[in-house]
């Protein structure tokens, strides 16, 4: 490509980041598109090379010699097309006809633009596009495309041809990659079309040997209807000939519902003696929890009548805290028999935990059955006695006989506070005796 004089442009600016450029020089003041005849003649190699493609290039110059042959190669092609560009001639007006008529979308784009920096801004965002040749042509034909513009554009346009021709190679390099690798495919194509062959050939043999198998089943269907239909001839001439053959047909239907009604009886009845040993496991089990509650209440009111109480309460107020539900009366029985009134507190599982502190301030003794009572109101009522004084008894095992036994300790406790009493009262009197005694 040919050398470029920087003698004409004053300031050229361009940042990368923002894809500005700004260009100052002196600007034309003129509306008409240059022609490529008025381009200085270091741009016509641009032009020429990227602006029109080598076929069209060959056809136009075909044209401008009349239809004649060209012998030279593209090389001297493209030398005498630039050379051609430095005037006006034939050849110049078809290249200038072509690359107008080739870009009028970019033509029309840069026309919009009515100054200098307004083209220079133009091109900066569309140099890195696919539309670059285009762009190149609108940006230097334009009427407000200076020196300096120019110059730029004619910079960038080199670069970008560097940039392509490196990209080239590249590509050629890949082609032959593809080669390559197209190469390798073929024969695997090849190996997968042999293949192919072959199991196409082994499914055609299949295909006519399973229509020869057809042909034979098709033949034997047909034995089977013509045999059909000497049957059903040979039946008809039976039953003719046999006066009773439907009487005996219908009799065949009675038996066989007969039979299905018969399974269905055995069904039912299976059925029916599988819930009849479901009940009486289920009577069975119920007789075992009833004798087995007779026991347990034979056995409590054994427990009552066989476990007397020494103590008598004299009307004091026993809360019983805990317990199952269905022993409450004889709960109240053991109580009351000893002269006691009885109270009792579910221990928080059905009555209300607030009623607690009522009944623990109006009872006298307290007996807490720890087996059926809440954490909640375990630690209240021991909580409580603790802080009042008042005596209560821990019961592990809710039972009457468990009760009896609390009602037994308090009674101990009782005999031994009094006897202590007693001794220390005797002591005291004794002490008092002896020092009357030693003053007198």
């Amino acid at each position: 490509m040919c050398e470029h004089d920087a003698e004409n442009f004053n300031v050229i600016n361009i940042h990368n980041d923002s894809c500005e450029v700004t260009v100052s020089s002196t600007q034309s003041t003129g509306s008409r598109r240059r022609r490529l005849w008025d381009l200085p003649h270091q741009c016509h190699c641009s032009v020429v090379g990227v602006c029109l493609p080598l076929d069209a290039l060959k056809r136009l110059i075909n044209k401008a010699l009349y239809q004649h042959k060209v012998l030279a190669d593209d090389y001297e092609l493209h030398l005498g097309a630039v050379a051609e560009c430095t005037q006006r001639n034939r050849l110049s007006e078809l290249m200038q006809t072509e690359l107008d008529s080739r870009y009028i979308p970019e033509i029309q784009l840069f026309k919009a633009a009515k100054t200098t920096n307004a083209v220079a801004q133009l091109w900066a965002s569309t140099a890195n596009t696919s539309n670059v040749a285009g762009a190149f042509w609108a940006a230097l034909t334009h009427p407000r495309c200076d020196d300096v513009l120019q110059e730029v554009l004619c910079r960038d346009m080199h670069m970008l041809q560097h940039q392509v021709g490196a990209s080239a190679r590249i590509e050629i390099e890949k082609f032959n990659a593809l080669l390559n690798e197209n190469a390798i495919l073929a024969r695997e194509l090849a190996k997968v079309q042999a293949r192919s062959t072959r199991l196409l050939a082994e499914k055609s043999r299949e295909a006519e040997r399973l229509q020869l198998e057809l042909m034979q089943m098709r033949a034997e269907l047909a034995g089977k209807d013509c045999r059909i239909v000497f049957l059903s001839e040979n039946l008809i001439k039976l039953k003719s000939a046999t006066p009773d053959f439907d009487a005996g047909e219908r009799l065949q239907k009675i038996v066989a519902q007969k039979k299905v009604r018969q399974s269905e009886l055995e069904k039912q009845n299976l059925e029916l003696r599988q819930k009849l040993r479901t009940t009486t496991k289920s009577l069975e089990t119920f007789q075992q929890v009833v004798a087995h509650a007779a026991r347990t209440q034979l056995a409590q009111q054994t427990e009552i009548h066989a476990a007397p109480i020494t103590l008598h309460l004299n009307h004091k107020t026993v809360l019983c805290v805990g317990g199952r539900s269905g022993s409450i009366a004889n709960y109240r029985d053991v109580i009351e028999k000893v002269g006691g009134r009885f109270a009792h507190h579910d221990g928080g599982i059905e009555d209300r935990s607030n009623i607690l502190d009522a009944s623990l301030a109006a009872a006298d003794l307290v007996i807490c059955q720890t087996g059926c009572i809440s954490h909640n109101a375990y630690w209240k009522v021991k909580d409580f006695c603790k802080r009042t004084g008042k005596r209560c008894v821990f019961v592990e095992n809710p039972s009457v006989s468990s009760l009896t036994r609390g009602l037994e300790q308090i009674t101990t406790n009782d005999l031994n506070t009094n006897s202590l009493k007693h001794e220390v009262l005797v002591s005291s009197n004794e002490k008092i005796q002896s020092v009357i005694v030693s003053n007198s």
